[in-house]
């Protein structure tokens, strides 16, 4: 297994600039050439060369419209899972500290407050190790590597032309090809000064200055999750909502989320839509939006302006078209079949840049585990995408699995499922004297038998490390008859699963008493 591997060739100059010419012999250099180094090629490629095949792996990241740029690993790596969950820590430690002095700690002064240069410092450091394990992977399993980057198009089916940055053009042939490209944050280019004066979640992880003021605008997970680690380090930050927060996920959980967010410090600025970002001579940046809700122009200053809006597929550059690989016209993600086979065959992708798939590291991690096994004849084994869990990552997280409550009427109807839930107050906000009336859970189940739990949803503390436990359970049919059958673990939030017992449609109090 290589990454940009040297291969044979012969060389033709023209106008100085070094150009590759090469015949086609009916062998290929490559068993499976990967294009992109992120968690999901680099488990496929990892994977495909344990089993004995002879692999490359092509990376290259385009840096940030502000210039951030990074090593191999993707984008939970760099700017997503990791450094999302550690500043989330670091904001939890926060509340920590404030929570203590009710325990019994003594705090000098009573103040405390983050430097955030030194926890970026300390992030980094987490990184560069990450990149040096991927680097003794390549020296371990790959024997052969190289990590400089490229620029990747496709000429042929089985070809991809390998341009290093001014001078090389490298053609590689492979059996397989697999793309993992993944997606890049967009910019909302219509609003004037959207781009020029905006960062995304690309360069907000790499700031080595705390961002001070910030306009996180969008709702979804990511906007949530960066507003709320900027709050708990104690930055005034604001959200600004076009239409629904968390748009995908049970709307009653994203409710909780938001409204605890705000009792937390966040701000929100509903049903609002930004039309310019100008910087002031002071250095601030003034945005103007509409509020909806009154027609009317509204301004405020901000230091930092954060765009959430969704993000869009690496393909662009790739010249898919070129081979024939059908795009989906609007999203411009690739057309996959369950397999993972596109319209062209011997080409793959998988994990975000396929149409339709959770853009998701675990289930892109797996898919390509699975993809490897399979091109290399040992297994038919095909991705399960149904019941994948996930997190969100607020101050008060939400972990879910399965349908919500919403998808679970759509498909089987309001009178043919039966919702149970129950708030719950964590022990470890009752000393601290905090607020638990977002803390929630919901089991969604079909109605009549051993109702077959459709979907699970939990707000509180450790959130996923909860819903990961019971994600199996979705795996082996699980029933509320079997929720009710398993002995909770005393005190802990997820023992609260094990005991819910009133439903919506009885119109009872949900509230737990007791201990």
């Amino acid at each position: 297994m290589a990454a940009l591997c040297r291969v044979r060739h012969r060389w033709k100059r023209t106008n100085c600039i070094q150009l590759l010419t090469r015949n086609l012999t009916g062998t290929f250099d490559y068993d499976l050439v990967v294009i992109g180094g992120g968690s999901g090629g680099l488990a496929c490629s990892k994977e495909a060369a344990q089993l004995g095949q002879k692999v490359a792996v092509l990376d290259y990241v385009e840096p940030s419209v502000k210039g951030t740029k990074w090593g191999i690993g993707g984008t939970c790596v760099n700017v997503g899972c990791i450094p999302k969950k550690l500043m989330h820590q670091a904001a939890l430690l926060g509340t920590a500290l404030k929570d203590a002095q009710k325990y019994g700690w003594q705090i000098p002064g009573g103040n405390t407050h983050l430097n955030w240069e030194l926890m970026a410092t300390f992030l980094n450091v987490h990184r560069i190790s990450l990149f040096f394990f991927y680097e003794l992977l390549f020296h371990t399993i790959l024997k052969e590597y190289n990590f400089n980057t490229a620029i990747l198009h496709f000429v042929f089916p089985i070809e991809v032309i390998m341009s290093l940055p001014l001078v090389w053009q490298i053609m590689l042939t492979a059996k397989n090809i697999v793309i993992a490209t993944g997606g890049r944050p967009k910019y909302p280019t219509h609003i004037p000064g959207a781009v020029e004066h905006g960062i995304t979640s690309d360069d907000i992880f790499w700031l080595k200055e705390s961002p001070g003021k910030t306009l996180v605008v969008g709702a979804s997970y990511v906007a949530l999750e960066c507003a709320g680690f900027l709050t708990g380090i104690g930055l005034e930050t604001t959200v600004m909502v076009r239409s629904i927060p968390l748009r995908g996920f049970d709307q009653q959980m994203a409710g909780l989320v938001t409204d605890y967010m705000e009792a937390y410090g966040t701000k929100f600025s509903w049903r609002s839509v930004p039309k310019s970002v100008d910087k002031l001579s002071s250095g601030v940046l003034q945005v103007t939006w509409t509020d909806e809700q009154t027609g009317k122009d509204q301004r405020d200053t901000f230091d930092s302006v954060l765009w959430a809006v969704g993000r869009a597929p690496e393909t662009k550059t790739l010249g898919l078209e070129k081979v024939g690989v059908k795009l989906n016209k609007e999203s411009g993600k690739i057309l996959v079949a369950a397999d993972e086979s596109t319209s062209v065959p011997n080409i793959y992708a998988f994990g975000d840049i396929g149409e339709g798939r959770p853009e998701l590291t675990p289930t892109a991690i797996k898919a390509g585990k699975l993809l490897a096994r399979r091109l290399a004849g040992q297994t038919n084994e095909l991705m399960n995408y149904d019941n994948v869990a996930t997190t969100v990552f607020t101050p008060l997280e939400y972990g879910c699995v399965g349908l919500s409550e919403e998808e679970a009427e759509s498909r089987h109807g309001k009178d043919s499922i039966e919702v149970y839930h129950a708030f719950y107050k964590p022990l470890e906000f009752t000393v601290a004297e905090r607020d638990a009336s977002q803390c929630y859970i919901k089991v969604v189940c079909k109605r009549g038998g051993d109702q077959r739990i459709l979907g699970l949803h939990f707000t509180g503390p450790n959130a996923g490390e909860v819903t990961q436990g019971f994600a199996m359970g979705f795996q082996c049919g699980a029933t509320l008859t079997h929720l009710k059958e398993t002995v909770g673990i005393h005190p802990t939030c997820a023992e609260e699963l094990t005991k819910v017992n009133v439903s919506k449609r009885s119109g009872l109090d949900a509230t737990v008493t007791g201990c």
